[in-house]
């Protein structure tokens, strides 16, 4: 065989080889992609993104759009080649596969997780714009989570609202494991509940649950040597009149600021927050309105710019890497609370953007 064949059989045997490497070799990356967005002020899937009633709502213009960003899921593993397009491709972004999820975790739990970040985003959001509109909220101490195969497993549930421990009322969330943990392991402890069915159903008139009260004698066990019952307690909100979120299909805690906005929009009389302009953006949001980073931020941007956002509201500690790379067109705006954000579009329906908070490289 001559030698120029032999060397031409050799490379293509080679490049053979390699592709079947980049095929078969997984590699422990995870991939990005600009998601769906959603107008918080229109409808999606033929209902209302927010629904209120019991109170005045009013006529909202323009756009208030969540973003998403699309992951490979948890069991996917991704091979050399795809890893190689990924990152090569601008609207992709390759990530180690641990820092969207870590290790262990199965598809079912990170659905879970990302359905209960999901849920208490709402939660937030809904109490950030109320207490944006000065209209009060009233909270109670509920049973959070139940640990398997712990005392308080079959006889405590997660919403079961916690009015007393042993006899003394709970104040605040806290309370329940200072309570709890003045026992020794081994002896009994007197929770007084009201089940989540009936709180469920009182909160959904708007009332704070009264009653009756149920007592629920649990047994504690040690801990690290502390007296415990397996439960987890957290904060829970009573709101004045019914505010729900219908989107399926979307998890995690980044459309928390955009809920908020959307839901301060309908409830504000004047025409609407957002003088008729798309804008898009991201955010965790807490109680007290408090704006939190999020990942993906440059997925985010991007799918906002595709959709036609003039302005993308940032959370301040994402500035720095969202103007990395900034679609053209659009104008990142940075928002560390859910009051910068409204300011912001007063600004925008005003035409003074001169003056907005603009996000760069440098970071804050």
């Amino acid at each position: 065989m001559p030698r120029r064949t032999a060397t031409l059989l050799a490379s293509t045997l080679m490049l053979i080889a390699l592709l079947c490497a980049g095929v078969l070799i997984p590699v422990p990356y995870a991939e990005m992609t600009p998601g769906p967005t959603v107008n918080t002020l229109g409808e999606h899937e033929g209902e209302p993104v927010l629904q209120i009633s019991g109170r005045k709502t009013y006529p909202t213009t323009g756009h208030l759009n969540m973003t998403t960003v699309r992951v490979t899921g948890p069991d996917y593993r991704m091979n050399l080649l795809e890893a190689v397009y990924g990152w090569l491709d601008p609207n992709s972004a390759v990530v180690p596969h641990k820092t969207l999820y870590p290790e262990g975790q199965t598809a079912e739990q990170a659905d879970q997780q990302n359905a209960e970040e999901f849920s208490q985003s709402q939660e937030s959001a809904k109490a950030a714009a109320l207490q944006q509109l000065d209209i009060p909220v009233a909270t109670q101490t509920v049973v959070g989570t139940v640990l398997k195969d712990k005392p308080a497993d079959g006889l405590l549930h997660a919403g079961d609202v916690i009015k007393t421990v042993d006899g003394k009322n709970v104040q605040q969330t806290g309370d329940v494991a200072k309570l709890v943990t003045q026992h020794k392991p081994g002896e009994k402890v007197v929770f007084g509940i009201i089940p989540a069915k009936d709180a469920a159903a009182a909160e959904k008139k708007g009332r704070r649950p009264e009653g009756p009260v149920k007592q629920v004698t649990i047994t504690t066990v040690s801990d690290g040597g502390r007296a415990v019952v397996g439960i987890q307690a957290q904060l829970d909100h009573i709101f004045p009149f019914p505010i729900n979120v219908k989107l399926a299909d979307v998890g995690g805690p980044s459309a928390g600021l955009m809920f908020a906005l959307g839901i301060v929009d309908k409830l504000t009389p004047g025409g609407g927050l957002t003088g008729g302009k798309f804008i898009a953006g991201t955010g965790t949001i807490d109680d007290r309105g408090k704006v939190g980073p999020i990942g993906g931020i440059s997925m985010k941007t991007i799918g906002a710019r595709e959709k036609g956002a003039e302005f993308f509201l940032t959370p301040k500690d994402n500035c720095a890497a969202a103007a990395k790379d900034t679609p053209g067109g659009l104008r990142l705006v940075k928002v560390g609370s859910i009051g910068d954000a409204v300011q912001a579009l007063k600004k925008i329906r005003e035409k003074n953007t001169a003056g907005l908070p603009s996000c760069s490289t440098a970071g804050r």
